[in-house]
């Protein structure tokens, strides 16, 4: 599928309508065989997005259908200070506090993952801890090294194998500015690669601004022709849908020449289509600011110029304040909204407001957070999009989405993140 092909493609998507495949057109929680028994698993032709729950960062895994796996984002924060420093109540660590998050996430990825502990591609969003995992939070130095720390994606990588990195900037650690030897994760991420480089083989590569051809199956790429990855977002810098790029920066660089910039505007993003399904994720990407006339720049509407329709779309920045702008939110007229939290905060009164909007697009939709406290309920009792959340997250889980063969229908299931017994709490299916 080349590029105009991918374009029509994806036009197209946004005119199917967006029903379940059950009678309640909105029955959360909807019950099929699987609930109360274990995970299912991954089979040939399936499309499937793991949102790992830790309480302390966000993470995804991915297994394309050809069972090509990526490992995006591995994050390991200090949730725990950081809530109380703000009088908060931390949200629930799980499956609870004897690991950490890099062995967790390694864990679940071993236990889904078709290729055991070897994973094909890994990509940190952006140089942020509850992404990437840091050196000051409980990072214990790797016996006969000097000093590389154990923390997210590093500590995962004690049990999984990476075969390729996709990172904004490494090696120079330049773009679009320089990022210095004083930030803790670019400092981290930089010997984690230099390490994996040198003693595990690993490659890394920058990611290609509307590249489609670099994220691609490696197993039997021949098999799905309807699956595509499409690289919308790096370094400030968005690829839109006619192919051209636009850098969110530029102007900003000439005229303030700033010595740091917000690094969740530099996070990578992907679009992803198969067949009539297509999935968006960005990381954190969110940023705002006033040029020397007092108009605000906000870069999450920039985006909407570089998507499509989204059956499911994962929110900018775990859907924190006022991340997901309206204009975003239009252009991507999810079916169903994923937030990755790991504070109370996130996915935050004014998100909801505009995610449940409906004048902004038609029909039912649902959010899917990982987690959505009582204290949030209480909190937010009676405001819009509350109503629109799904009632299993209210304790905690991993969300699955398994998009089937061809693209042709997908599932949303939560899993309970208790413990790793992998069983599903609920599940919801769809037609794109």
């Amino acid at each position: 599928m080349d590029r105009r092909q991918f374009l029509k493609t994806a036009g197209a998507g946004a005119a199917l309508a967006m029903v379940a495949d059950f009678n309640d057109l909105f029955a959360r929680g909807t019950y099929d065989k699987w609930v109360g028994k274990p995970w299912k698993g991954w089979e040939k032709g399936e499309f499937q997005v793991h949102f790992i729950y830790t309480g302390v960062g966000e993470s995804m895994f991915m297994i394309f259908p050809d069972g090509t796996s990526m490992l995006l984002d591995c994050g390991d924060h200090d949730v725990v200070s950081r809530s109380q420093a703000r009088g908060r109540v931390p949200l629930p660590l799980l499956p609870g506090g004897s690991r950490h998050a890099g062995e967790w996430i390694a864990r679940y990825v071993q236990r889904v993952n078709p290729g055991g502990n070897k994973v094909d591609y890994m990509m940190l969003s952006h140089y942020h801890t509850d992404h990437g995992g840091g050196r000051r939070f409980y990072s214990g130095i790797k016996p006969g090294t000097e000093d590389y720390r154990l923390s997210g994606f590093s500590e995962a990588a004690e049990y999984l194998s990476f075969g390729k990195a996709f990172d904004r900037c490494y090696p120079q650690m330049k773009e679009p500015i320089p990022l210095g030897e004083n930030v803790e994760e670019s400092i981290q991420m930089r010997q984690f690669y230099d390490y994996q480089t040198r003693e595990r083989g690993m490659k890394v590569e920058q990611l290609r601004l509307g590249a489609e051809d670099q994220i691609v199956m490696l197993k039997d790429p021949s098999a799905f022709g309807s699956f595509k990855v499409r690289n919308i977002s790096a370094n400030g810098r968005i690829a839109l849908r006619d192919g051209t790029i636009r850098d969110l920066y530029a102007d900003r660089i000439a005229k303030t020449h700033p010595k740091s910039l917000n690094e969740n505007g530099m996070s990578q993003g992907i679009f992803i289509k198969y067949g009539p399904f297509s999935f968006y994720t960005a990381g954190d990407f969110s940023d705002s600011w006033k040029d020397e006339n007092g108009v605000k720049h906000i870069i999450e509407e920039e985006m909407a110029d570089a998507v499509w329709h989204a059956d499911v779309a994962k929110l900018n920045h775990h859907g924190y304040l006022n991340s997901m702008p309206r204009k975003l939110v239009k252009a991507l007229s999810a079916r169903v909204w994923v937030s990755c939290v790991w504070d109370q905060p996130h996915t935050a009164p004014p998100t909801l407001e505009t995610l449940s909007d409906r004048s902004l697009y038609p029909g039912d939709r649902i959010i899917c957070p990982t987690c959505f406290t009582a204290q949030r309920r209480d909190e937010d009792a009676g405001k819009p999009g509350v109503g629109d959340i799904c009632e299993s997250a209210f304790d905690g889980g991993h969300i699955v989405l398994n998009v089937e063969k061809g693209g042709k229908a997908y599932s949303i299931s939560y899993l309970t993140a208790v413990d790793e017994s992998m069983k599903v709490k609920s599940v919801m299916r769809f037609i794109p």
